[in-house]
């Protein structure tokens, strides 16, 4: 018994010698991007290094098809309306581009796909907002900045009636989605190389909160307000939260910043642009002030 069972000892451990001669090389393609499905992007790129069947498998259309939103050949129509959008691209050249902030709407607008979840978010830049006496030059100015994604602010020296409309109509895909403004109180600037902060035309902001508001087609409203401070710091202002059902239609979002009180006046405030991303993105947000 005892002889027979050692008999068998060699046989086996022939037999692991040649199996350990397997690499993950031999994987057929197919089953590796059957893996890779259930890995985010940032993952694919690093395993599509490790040899040819995962390159390969990387490349797969329905690897990236599922990282896309459900509705991304609506996203091109209204990103690259008018334009020409490149023929033939795979799924995984499509992704990269939408990874892009792509600018719509005059340039007034960009969109872009999170490389790691594949959700959109949208800037809206100052341009692209309708704000009251913007057109007067004793009220506002336009800022050249580096601290913009749209390289100008809008800069309020004073005013009585403050007001910031807009609006956007856009096939949101399905999910939650929370809006912002990107406001600074008061004017940076680089002094010796160092950046300071011009508070000359900083006053009314104590005196009232300031209301945010926002309002959708299918009919979601909210409304929030708050004392802007901290003269010197980009904040993101939080005006609400809506959902995107993913209807054929494209939803129109609109959304305000308004401090009306005409009993006082208020200035020294940038404004830069409005931010529409994922809920779950707010922490990121956070993180940044």
């Amino acid at each position: 018994m005892g002889s027979s069972f050692s008999v068998l000892i060699p046989q086996f451990s022939s037999t692991v010698t040649k199996q350990n001669h397997s690499s993950l090389g031999d994987l057929p393609e197919s089953c590796v991007a059957s893996v890779l499905v259930y890995m985010d992007p940032p993952q694919i790129c690093k395993l599509s290094m490790l040899n040819r069947a995962f390159r390969g498998a990387s490349s797969a259309d329905f690897v990236w098809e599922s990282k896309l939103p459900m509705n991304y050949s609506s996203i091109i129509q209204r990103v690259f309306a008018g334009r020409n959008f490149p023929a033939n691209l795979c799924k995984r050249d499509i992704y990269a581009m939408l990874c892009r902030p792509n600018s719509f709407d005059g340039g007034s607008k960009k969109v872009w796909l999170d490389k790691r979840t594949g959700r959109v978010c949208m800037s809206i830049s100052s341009s692209g907002l309708a704000i009251t006496g913007i057109d007067d030059r004793r009220y506002w100015s336009r800022i050249e900045t580096d601290e913009s994604r749209f390289k100008s602010v809008a800069y309020l020296q004073q005013i009585w009636w403050f007001e910031v409309d807009g609006e956007v109509d856009f096939p949101f895909p399905v999910g939650s989605y929370s809006i912002f403004f990107r406001l600074q109180v008061g004017r940076a600037s680089r002094r010796f190389g160092r950046r300071v902060c011009n508070s000359e035309h900083v006053h009314g902001w104590d005196k009232k909160p300031v209301r945010f508001q926002l309002s959708t087609s299918d009919g979601q409203q909210a409304t929030t307000q708050c004392y802007l401070n901290e003269p010197g710091i980009w904040k993101y202002h939080h005006v609400g939260d809506f959902v995107a059902t993913g209807s054929v239609e494209p939803m129109k979002v609109k959304y305000s910043l308004t401090q009306i009180d005409c009993t006082h006046t208020k200035g020294g405030l940038c404004v830069d642009s409005v931010l529409i991303c994922p809920v779950e993105f707010t922490e990121r947000l956070k993180q940044s002030f």
